[in-house]
């Protein structure tokens, strides 16, 4: 694989993984009660808590999947 191919590549994973995230936050929030478009009305400090434990949520789930599609690879019957 060439280098610019290679950056390509990493260029779609992020956005496609940035895309994913927004999505596992939005999840959280929703669970709490909120959606994004309600954070604004909240107090600065209550907004950036939740928004810091669904970045926490939506990181730990997205290593989770990773996590999970590797070890899937490594058990393949032969």
């Amino acid at each position: 694989m060439s280098p610019a191919s290679d950056t390509q590549n990493r260029h779609l994973t992020n956005k496609r993984d940035a895309g994913f995230e927004r999505s596992l936050i939005e999840e959280y929030l929703l669970g709490k009660g909120y959606r994004r478009s309600d954070l604004k009305n909240l107090p600065v400090v209550q907004r950036k808590e939740l928004l810091k434990e669904a970045s926490i949520y939506a990181s730990l789930k997205m290593a989770d999947i990773e996590a999970r599609s590797k070890f899937s690879h490594k058990i393949k019957p032969p």
